[in-house]
Parts: C-alpha cells; structure tokens; sequence
C-alpha cells in the first residue's frame, strides 16, 4: 500500500524470551492444577510440573511438526481434531518418559494437549502478541535472503471477496463494518470503483476469465453439454480441470512464481492451496502439468502445524454454529422476508468457509509474503456463502464481512514484514441481487415449470441442496392460492405471448417429442429436455435435437413453452435463436433482434443496462449456447429479482446488485475506466503488474524474479508498505 503505516505491536529483541518463560510458567501451572483435578493423573515430585512443562514444548515446537509431516492426513480431514489426538499420544510418551509421573488413561492425556494450546492461546493474547508475529520473525530470516538478490518489483495481492458487490461494499466502508478498506478510502492511498461483469455473473465465468484472461463458452455455475449428453459444473473437481484445460494457455495471471489460494482455478499459478481445478480426484491427464507446485494439503499443513491453530478454529468454528443458529431464530420469529430454510447440516456446514477455510487461506498467503512471491489471487468464499442463505445486509452477514475485513488488516500488517513490497488490491467476482425464490413466489421450480410446459410429468420433483434431497420450496400461501396465481400467469395476454401463439396456430404440425432417455447421463424434466440452472439464469436443452434448436422448431414441437414462459412473472427475457432473424431476446411486452439491435415494442433488456445486448449476443455465440436461455425478471422498484435456486441473494444472470463487483487498488495504479466483463478486468490486473515491472510470461518459460532483474523495467508506481 501506499503511504505510511502504523507501526503495529512486531516482535522486538527479547520479547520471545519473556514470552517463551511465562509459557512455560503458565503450563508448569496448569500442570499442576490437573493434578487437583484430573483423576488418573499425578505428578508426585516438586520437579516433575517444570521438566514435564519444558518437555511437552519441546514436542509441540520441534518433534509435532515434523509428526504432522506424516500424519498431515489426519488433520487434514478432522480439521484438526484428529491433530489433537496424535498430540495426545506425544504427551502421554513424554509422561511416561518422566519418572514418577501417573498417566492412567489416554483421555487424559489428550485433555492435556488442548489445556497446553488453550494456555498458549491465552497467554498469547494477554501478552497482545500475535501469533503471527512469532512466524513473521522465524521465517523473515530466510526471506531477508530472497530479498538480497536484487530490487525485484513490487509484489501484488488480489484477496476476492467472493459475492460482495459495489453498492453493498461502499454502505460497508460508510457503516463501519470494514473499517480496514474504509481506513485506506479515507487516507486517499486507494480508490473504489465498479466493474461490470458478464452474463453470467458467477464464480465459474468470472474467476476464469479474471485468472486465465478467458470464459468463453462458460455459461454458468453449471451447463448443459448436448454432444456429450453431461452437465458441467465448475464445482465439481474434473469439469473445473476441464474448464482450465480449455481456457488456460500457460500465460495466466499468478503464472511464473505466483500462487493462488482457494480458486476455482489455478491461474497457472506453481503454487495452489484449496484449488478446486487442482484437488488430487482429478485423474492426472485432467490437470495442466505445472513445473512445480506445492504438496498435496501444504497449506493445511502450515495451519494445523501448531496446535493453538487448530483449538482456536475449533472454537471459532462452534462460535459460529452458535451465531448461525441464532441468526435463524431470529429471522423466524421477526417473520424476516425473503428467507430461506437455514436447517439441516447448513449451521454444521457453514463454518467450513466462514471460518476454516477462511483461516487456512490467511495462513497460506503470509507464507506466501514471506516467501517473497511475486503475485498471489485468493477467495474469500464467506460472505457469499452467508449472503446466500442470510441475505445480502442481513446482520449476520454483515459480521462475516467485518471478519473477513480484519484478516485483510493482518494481511496488511504483514506486509511491513516481508521481504519484498506488497500492494493489496481487494476485488470481488460478482454481486449479489436479493428476493424471494422463484419456487416460494410461483409454487413451482423453473425445472417444473419448464416440464410442465413440455408435457413433463407435473408431479413435484425432487432436487439434492448441501447433499440432501429436499422438496421443492412452498410459499407461505395456501397451496390453492399458489396454483391459482400460476395458472393466471401462464394464461396472461402480453403482447409477444400473443404474437407466439398466434405462430404457433399459422405453423404445421410437427411430430410430438419421443420418450425420455432413462438411461442417459442427465436426468430430463419431460421427454428430451434438460433444464439446469444457476442462480437468476436458467438454460433449458432438447436432447433429440441436434445442434442450436432454432426458435421456429421449438414453436412448434412445444407451443406452449415460448408463450407462457415470456408471460411468466417470474421471466425478465428469454435467449433463443431464430432461422430468421439470428438470436432474439424476448420479453412480455417487446422483443430485441441481436444481430440488427431492432426492437419491436418494449426492449426487454432495458432494465438491465446498456451493456446488456453485448453481453447476451456474446453468449449467443458459444459453442454450447442452449436452445433457450432465461433470465429471472429483475424489478428496479424494489431492487429484488426471484432466484431459481433457493437463496435469498443469489447471481449467476443479469438484473439488480449481482452484475456490479466492486475493485479496491492503489490509487497511484493506472485508471482503468469502465471495465465490463472477467477478461477486460484481467486485461487491466495484468496492466499492472506489467506497469510495476513484472514480465508477461511466455508459454515453455516461466516469469522468475531473475528475469525480472536483467529485464528492462518501466518506473513503477509507489509501493506498498
């Protein structure tokens, strides 16, 4: 960052010392009071509390990291309750060494462990020493070498606050819940502008596109791909490798020596940490070959190393159960709308991003500033997370931002440790735009609604959220009342409803759709069409049909669908593509013809920007385009627009906040101007870091810091500090 920073509470010449004998003091204690009060547990001699105390430091600081090296598994997978179990077995050996000392059971041993690091954990705060700053001072030594080859260029952190868009994040810096980005506004070292993103305003699209310079033919969160009869989904771990595969050309942002810490994708990055695209289930011939790159679970290796790590997540973690189910209760009982069901194993679930993952990535990215990388791109996942099932300024929300701010303020500090210069640059892939789900507001999911109009079975289906098999959301409304307002929906008298049906009775018969494929590898709403969607966008495929279906043939294989989909309350437009006229936008009262910008009657994507034509006839063309597209109808009255998945904020289309991602960086980079779209906005992270003298790396040669010292530099802007 630009400017002064204060000077913060580091580590000074004898403090360790001091530190390290109240420690021992305090355990030497607590020792002795399990003694009073642990039953099976004695130590008989005056000498046995300070040499047991001294021993079982030296296990924790010297013989379990190594331990863990090898049973890195077992932390790995318990989130590091299992870590306290082998620790407990080291204790009990170090027991059992000592002469005299009365160890009866195992348990007590392991009570043991969690009393050595709840200690630590205490004594660390009274003493307002953060752990951090021990390992800033143990690891500096070695980064100070790095740092003594030459004047590399400024190194440069991209930390996404996954979900977070412009207009919430600016009330967010005004209302005090990030007062770290709201201090660097406020000093005049940063600035904060929005960006525009694509169609699809998810992760998947947006995070590709930001890391390797390209989404195309990225349609959503998840797609439908009719040559291969599949549904990709960027979460799973082989389509997020193919999705890599397809866009990455070796050239990505973080590529060279960066390193990229719970992405969706690599970025080319050598070294990744909780990267989807990466994990070890992707067969091998899945993944981009990279040079080097870290260990499996390294990153979960360098937290759960220390024990105090792993107790202050675990109670963090079941803070944050708490505060989840809190959260629920009171919704409840205001009669908080829109809300979602928040049961289930979701409060179990939540801490997984909002605090575990959270604490790893943090963790990851001062090894990485010690380490003296030049570039690194992490994802904050737990606002979006919380703001999915909360909404996106509810109270509790707005408290996962506020802690996610402060680990920005650590990262922040650590940068006056490391061994080259940092600038932080805070981003976020999407917004989020709230309102009531389309199966609460209609009765019905769009999967139903779709089938239904397809001569689908009209019974509920039921769909898989977190793991489970949950039935379709209801409205609080009597079941009548839902089914009367559908089918006054769907009989509705718009203009281009009217115009459809009356092609529909002028056009030849065609032959009804044959039976479903119960054998196929996607499950079918109604014969031959597949429906899956993501968030405020949902895609519907004809299976039997080859190729793009145009407009013409499904009017007349399925006349009803069009029509009461355009007149749906809960449609703002449709993509489909016509013989005639190429790819059209339709709406209730207008339609808009992509390929000329004609508009008949009211431009249905009026209440969604001026870049929005550009941006649906940019999809249009990709390669697995589907035969119809929706939209969720946004409604700039109220600024709330009904999701297709059972969230309360939701994204993944156009309409409302969810379009709008904010970007935070040093005012002393270069303006950008309006940037619309991922690839417009790596084209500009790429800008500047090519501006603070970092190569362009080229494929089959890495960028390294050594060729950044015999290349020629352009002057870079002020470092960060």
């Amino acid at each position: 960052m630009t400017g002064t920073t204060p000077p913060g509470r580091v580590l000074r010449s004898g403090r360790t010392l001091a530190r390290l004998l109240l420690i021992w003091a305090a355990v030497t204690g607590a020792l002795i009071a399990l003694d009073g009060w642990l039953t099976g547990f004695a130590l008989r001699s005056w000498w046995q509390p300070p040499v047991a105390a001294l021993l079982l430091g030296v296990l924790v600081t010297v013989v379990w990291p190594l331990v863990l090296r090898i049973a890195l598994p077992v932390a790995l997978f318990t989130f590091g309750l299992g870590s306290f179990l082998l620790l407990g077995a080291g204790v009990l050996a170090v027991f059992t060494a000592i002469p005299g000392v009365e160890v009866h059971s195992f348990r007590t041993s392991v009570v043991v462990a969690v009393a050595m690091a709840g200690v630590a954990g205490v004594i660390s705060s009274v003493l307002a020493v953060n752990e951090d700053e021990v390992f800033f001072r143990r690891v500096r030594r070695r980064g100070r070498r790095a740092a003594d080859t030459g004047d590399c260029p400024p190194g440069v952190l991209f930390l996404q606050i996954d979900g977070l868009g412009h207009a919430v994040a600016r009330r967010a810096v005004r209302d005090g819940s990030m007062p770290t980005l709201a201090g660097w506004l406020r000093a005049g070292t940063h600035e904060l502008r929005s960006w525009h993103t694509d169609w699809s305003s998810q992760t998947g699209a947006g995070v590709v596109g930001i890391l390797h310079g390209s989404n195309d033919d990225v349609l959503g969160f998840r797609w439908y791909e009719k040559d291969r009869d599949r549904v990709v989904a960027v979460s799973h771990p082989q389509d997020a490798a193919e999705v890599e595969r397809r866009h990455s050309d070796g050239r990505g942002l973080l590529a060279g020596d960066g390193a990229g810490r719970g992405n969706l994708f690599t970025g080319d990055a050598p070294h990744v940490s909780l990267t989807m695209s990466s994990l070890p289930v992707v067969a091998r011939g899945s993944r981009r070959e990279r040079p080097h790159h870290d260990r499996i679970g390294a990153g979960y290796y360098a937290y759960f190393a220390n024990p105090v790590n792993a107790l202050r997540t675990l109670g963090v973690s079941l803070v944050d159960v708490h505060r989840e189910l809190v959260a629920a209760a009171r919704q409840r009982r205001a009669d908080v709308r829109p809300r979602v069901n928040r049961g289930g194993i979701y409060p179990l679930a939540r801490p997984g991003t909002t605090v575990i993952a959270r604490d790893v990535v943090v963790n990851a990215l001062l090894e990485d500033m010690m380490a003296g990388r030049p570039v690194v791109y992490a994802d904050f996942l737990g606002y979006d997370e919380v703001a999915h099932h909360s909404g996106i300024e509810r109270f509790d929300t707005l408290e996962v931002l506020r802690s996610i701010d402060q680990q920005i303020g650590r990262l922040w500090r650590a940068a006056q440790l490391a061994p080259r210069r940092y600038h932080l640059v805070c981003l976020s892939d999407h917004g989020q735009t709230q309102g009531q789900t389309f199966a609460d507001r209609f009765g019905e999911t769009v999967e139903q609604l779709v089938g239904r109009l397809c001569g689908g079975p009209v019974a509920p289906t039921r769909r898989r959220w977190l793991g489970l098999r949950t039935a379709p959301a209801q409205d609080s409304r009597r079941p009548a009342e839902a089914w009367q307002v559908t089918s006054a929906l769907a009989e509705g008298g718009g203009v281009i409803a009217r115009r459809l049906r009356d092609r529909v009775a002028r056009a030849e018969p065609a032959e009804p759709a044959g039976p479903a494929d119960d054998q196929g590898a996607v499950s079918r709403v109604a014969p031959g069409v597949v429906v899956t969607v993501s968030g405020h966008m949902a895609h519907v495929s004809f299976t039997e049909l080859a190729g793009r279906v145009p407009l013409e043939t499904i009017e007349r294989r399925w006349p009803h669908l069009l029509p009461a989909l355009v007149d749906h309350d809960g449609v703002g437009f449709l993509l489909v593509h016509s013989t005639e006229f190429g790819p059209v936008v339709l709406g209730r009262d207008g339609l808009h013809r992509l390929r000329t910008g004609v508009v008949i009657g009211t431009d249905p994507l009026a209440a969604y920007g001026e870049h929005a034509a550009a941006l649906v006839a940019r999809a249009s063309g990709f390669a697995h385009c589907p035969d119809v597209v929706i939209n969720s109808r946004y409604d700039p009255e109220t600024d709330e627009a009904s999701p297709f998945e059972p969230h309360v904020g939701s994204h993944g289309g156009l309409g409302g906040p969810q379009q709008h991602g904010f970007l935070v960086h040093p005012r002393s980079f270069a303006d950008p101007g309006e940037v619309v779209g991922a690839e417009h906005l790596h084209r500009v992270l790429r800008g500047w870091l090519r501006d603070l003298g970092h190569p362009d790396p080229t494929p089959g040669r890495p960028a390294t810091d050594d060729a950044v010292l015999t290349a020629p530099t352009r002057p870079a802007p002020s470092p960060a500090r």
